[in-house]
């Protein structure tokens, strides 16, 4: 809240989004339903630090002058960055590994999104291309196919497997088979007269 000179009352506190703050970079953790949200201006200084339902993300987005955004890579990180680029903000997606060495605190959403903001800012950070609905088609496509080869190896070990056990119990029953008859033979041998 605003105090009576213009000022936060509260050092914490952070003003709400509008078209007068100057947010550099912002840092987005997303999660199912509620994100988190961390920008900063070009001082570093903390502007946003909020959760942020799905609905109302790109709402919050378009109220900023276009800024660097930086996410985690995941599958909707990549559905995510092209709305976001659409509003005219810069995206950029990082490896979570990348992302952890920058985070204070245990893991939850307003920490995540501190560090995804620290990490963006990162001249030396790698980033991953953002990719285009078509790419993360075929992608899944490539997945799948592997998935089915996998399987299709694994069900031809087993029936190897079980046709190897079938063929063992069979072998052993024979050399018993045999070994009785030989038995057989010779015991009926010994005991014939002579």
């Amino acid at each position: 809240m605003m105090g009576q000179d213009g000022n936060l009352d509260h050092p914490h506190r952070t003003t709400e989004v509008g078209p007068e703050m100057k947010v550099k970079t912002l840092g987005i953790d997303l999660a199912k339903d509620v994100f988190g949200v961390h920008g900063v201006d070009a001082r570093g200084k903390a502007l946003v630090h909020k959760r942020v339902t799905r609905k109302h993300l790109l709402g919050l987005l378009a109220k900023l002058e276009p800024c660097l955004v930086g996410m985690e890579a995941c599958g909707s990180a990549h559905h995510w960055a092209r709305e976001i680029e659409k509003l005219g903000h810069t995206v950029k997606l990082m490896s979570p590994q990348f992302v952890k060495p920058y985070r204070k605190g245990n893991k939850n959403d307003p920490n995540d999104a501190e560090a995804i903001c620290e990490a963006v800012s990162r001249p030396s950070m790698r980033f991953v291309p953002v990719k285009s609905a078509a790419q993360q088609d075929l992608q899944a496509l490539h997945r799948v196919r592997e998935q089915l080869l996998k399987s299709r190896t694994a069900l031809v070990n087993q029936v190897r497997g079980v046709a190897r056990r079938a063929w063992d119990n069979r072998a052993a029953r024979d050399r018993t088979r045999a070994s009785v008859a030989i038995g057989d033979s010779r015991r009926s041998r010994a005991s014939r007269p002579e």
